[in-house]
């Protein structure tokens, strides 16, 4: 490139690209390097001049991979980077910025001939890139030096070890990203890699003592979302919005794959990415995501999974066990505070789920938490702009939701929890409402959403399971809260009478025309029924255990206690409708013994009476059985197709045991191709 290249057209013409790809072969030593090392050019802002970019160099790439097996330059541009990084702690000490400066600009041109070779070429082939020597042409010794192992050693010691000031900033956030190209060779592979040279160098070796240290580097690095350092501070041009030309190149595509990866069924619309005002802290992340849902390898477990799951807080003393390896410490109040400030971007939502599923230790202390608010507002407000974000977005939110659900304390805190002005809920001012209220209003809303959109039966199941976990510690529900359940109910009653009613037309039709298949009825009738069954258990769950606490909830019941009479002789919900019966019964003489013309007021205060008054024993106390439809976790993608996951999902069924729901998750293999998906979306063009 060289100090005269400053635009992006000027590259195919450029000189010193030209001797790097062509048919010459250059020594490390050679003072060319550092003519070509010295350019320095703006950007690229937009996705057209990141695909300029891409075009412009592609001669330049197919003359290197045609000419470097012979030539070996490859090799020697990563010898000269690696000989760089050994002096690039103390260049950072002594404020060198021109040293530093090089130095970024070798890895810049490393990670972007590694995307090409990723992209072109296979694993065995890559390599071979890598471990070139001076020997006659084609002839790879199998004890030659293998670059590539060095190269990644040498970017996690540079993550890890040098420190983060103004002039290392830029050439971190490329150490990072040159990680994030090397592992989405899982991108060009239909099946799941168990061998590949990402298991090969980053689970055993060298690169294997540096495990812990780096997930705790990447999520001190998300903690702390540390901005780019002002223009000033760099002897190369720097951008005003910040990040270097490598993280244009890899985050300014980020609508790209993540476009193309939509889990179905919940919106089709991609939320505008918001501007990152730490781009170091958003590649710390999407790289943690992609290590941490490696798959094992056939003969080891993913070491950074391993201390994803174990990594306690900073202040528990209790020794880490022997038999848990990369174990460490960090401060969980930090990374409390930042999960609960990052949830508008899908991946922070992401690695909050992984913490809560695979992190017992996170689980309980965020369980433990008294201002749980700050964590739960963020998940509801995704879900309720169900329509401005992206399924993949959204199913994570509800996820997270049952897995807090799980936990009876969670159940009960959140209605002790008063909040006041919840200014982004529209439809309805809510001065002073509850956590728990707020959350059911939430968890409702996106319901109807889905039953007159995107009618993604999982994501109904999903939602009522949320409410099933929640509906025994249902307390002090607000008044508009349980007009919602009823509502919901109500709305469920028309749809089954509606499509009962067109399966009788069709029946009567289909006795004069044997020709014309009838719908399938009986299908969406039954979905209808199991959804409507689920709702049943909710109420009457909160009755049996909360009676007490939830007088607007039976206010909501009596007031259309005439929904209810279809289903008490149906036989499908004969034996669920007892409770709702004798409570609808119990409240109504009582309200006739009182008189006419009753204001709202003294029919809560005939309620509450009537609460004290009704015996316990009356209420059969029921064991709920497993969810009739499984919830499911929409995490199962095929990396080559994409198809819709809803097709093929990891099971999340709930179980009522022994009075109290528990939630089994099992995610499968293939989560780890998704989450690739997810983390490596900015690195690939569409």
């Amino acid at each position: 490139m060289g100090s005269n290249s400053s635009r992006i057209g000027d590259l195919p013409k450029n000189q010193y690209l030209k001797k790097l790809s062509g048919t010459e072969s250059i020594s490390e030593n050679d003072p060319f390097w550092n003519q070509l090392l010295s350019f320095s050019f703006p950007a690229p802002t937009s996705s057209t001049e990141l695909k300029l970019l891409e075009e412009a160099t592609i001669s330049v790439c197919r003359s290197l991979v045609e000419n470097n097996p012979r030539t070996g330059n490859l090799g020697a541009l990563i010898k000269v980077f690696l000989s760089r990084t050994k002096e690039l702690k103390l260049s950072a000490e002594c404020q060198n910025h021109i040293f530093i400066w090089q130095t970024h600009n070798a890895l810049f041109i490393i990670c972007c001939l590694l995307k090409v070779f990723i992209c072109q070429m296979s694993e065995e082939e890559l390599q071979l890139h890598f471990t070139y020597e001076e020997k006659s042409p084609g002839n790879y010794s199998s004890d030659s030096e293998d670059l590539l192992e060095e190269l990644l050693c040498c970017l996690m010691q540079l993550i890890t070890d040098i420190p983060l000031l103004d002039i290392t900033y830029e050439i971190s956030v490329e150490a990072i990203s040159t990680m994030v190209v090397f592992l989405s060779c899982q991108l060009f592979h239909k099946e799941v890699l168990r061998q590949s040279i990402s298991h090969k160098y980053l689970m055993r070796g060298p690169c294997l003592p540096y495990t812990s240290k780096l997930v705790k580097t990447l999520l001190y690095n998300f903690i702390r979302q540390e901005k780019p350092p002002p223009p000033g501070a760099h002897v190369f041009p720097q951008q005003s919005d910040g990040g270097g030309l490598l993280y244009g190149l890899a985050s300014g595509v980020a609508t790209g794959l993540w476009t193309v990866f939509t889990l179905g069924g919940v919106g089709s619309k991609v939320a505008a990415s918001p501007e990152l005002s730490s781009p170091l802290a958003n590649q710390s992340l999407l790289l943690l995501l992609v290590l941490a849902n490696l798959t094992d390898a056939s003969d080891a477990p993913n070491p950074y999974r391993q201390a994803i799951m174990s990594f306690k807080n900073t202040q528990d003393s209790s020794p880490f066990p022997p038999s848990i390896p990369h174990a460490f410490q960090i401060n969980f109040n930090s990374l409390y505070t930042a999960l609960c400030e990052q949830q508008t971007s899908d991946q922070a939502t992401l690695l909050l789920y992984t913490l809560l599923h695979q992190n017992s230790n996170i689980r309980t202390y965020m369980l433990a938490r008294t201002d749980m608010e700050n964590l739960v507002l963020p998940i509801l407000e995704i879900l309720y702009h169900v329509e401005e974000r992206n399924s993949h977005h959204v199913y994570m939110a509800l996820i997270i939701l049952l897995i807090l659900t799980e936990d009876d304390g969670f159940n009960r805190s959140i209605h002790e929890v008063i909040l006041k002005n919840i200014t982004w809920y529209s439809e309805r001012v809510l001065t002073e409402i509850s956590l728990g209220s707020l959350l059911i209003l939430v968890v409702i809303r996106t319901i109807q959403y889905n039953m007159t959109r995107t009618r993604d039966k999982y994501l109904h199941t999903n939602c009522l399971a949320a409410l099933a976990n929640m509906s025994a510690q249902f307390r002090s529900l607000h008044q508009y809260a349980a007009q919602r359940i009823i509502s919901l109910f109500s709305l469920l009653s028309k749809k089954h009478n509606k499509v009962l009613e067109q399966a009788t037309q069709s029946l009567r039709g289909s006795l004069s025309s044997n020709d014309v298949p009838l719908p399938d009825y009986a299908q969406d009738l039954n979905v209808i029924e199991e959804v409507i069954r689920m709702m049943l258990e909710i109420i009457n769950s909160c009755l049996t255990n909360s009676l007490h606490h939830n007088p607007n909830l039976v206010y909501a019941l009596l007031y259309k206690r005439d929904l209810f009479e279809q289903f008490r002789t149906h036989p499908s919900f004969q034996d669920i409708m007892q409770n709702i019966d004798l409570v609808i019964t119990f409240f109504s003489s009582r309200l006739l013994q009182a008189g006419a013309e009753l204001s709202v007021e003294r029919v809560l205060e005939i309620i509450k009476q009537g609460v004290v008054a009704l015996p316990k024993d009356r209420l059969k106390v029921r064991r709920l059985k497993k969810c009739p439809l499984d919830t499911a976790v929409s995490l199962d993608v095929n990396v080559s197709v994409l198809a819709d996951p809803i097709q093929n999902r990891a099971a999340y069924p709930v179980y009522r045991l022994e009075g109290h729901l528990r939630t089994v998750t099992k995610v499968s293999d293939s989560f780890s191709k998704e989450a690739l998906i997810l983390s490596c979306h900015c690195i690939s063009y569409r």
